[in-house]
């Protein structure tokens, strides 16, 4: 019968604390946005690199290997490999890689954030992909430059609607 009465206590506090804390919380002030604020489902290709890189300069690089099928069946899973050819030391390491997609409603596919204990700058996921485009592997280095190699997809049955 412990239990459960502590179950019960629990629950009570529970939801007065969140009856307590929601109205303090929607009373808060928030900063206006200094920025364009892009829906989530819809942002094109330009608007996510520029989202991710801001106005860093991007590079075609060999060092980037981007794995994608020539030709997708299903454009709903479309399997995605990045393999980047560069140390992951405590002083220069591959930070982040970004999977985009030229032609998707929403061309941000995946955003992952590495460390030098990954030991690899390796990402494999899989991508709708709606129609045929290229697929844009981006990646971030840790000293603020990004590497890019892009390769495209004809897909047979659109996966995105």
């Amino acid at each position: 019968m412990k239990r459960r009465k502590f179950l019960k206590s629990f629950a009570s506090a529970s939801a007065v604390a969140s009856i307590v804390t929601v109205p303090t919380l929607l009373s808060a002030k928030a900063e206006p946005a200094k920025a364009k604020i892009v829906s989530p489902n819809k942002m094109d290709l330009e608007t996510a690199m520029k989202a991710v890189v801001g106005d860093a300069k991007v590079t075609d690089s060999d060092k980037v290997n981007l794995t994608v099928p020539e030709i997708a069946e299903n454009g709903a899973v479309v399997p995605v490999k990045v393999n980047v050819d560069h140390p992951m030391t405590k002083d220069s390491y591959v930070k982040t890689i970004h999977v985009l997609a030229e032609k998707n409603q929403n061309s941000r596919c995946a955003d992952v954030v590495l460390s030098p204990i990954n030991g690899k700058g390796y990402f494999a996921t899989r991508i709708k992909l709606g129609q045929s485009q290229n697929v844009i592997a981006l990646v971030g280095l840790s000293d603020g430059t990004y590497l890019k190699a892009s390769k495209g997809v004809k897909v047979t049955i659109g996966g995105c609607g």
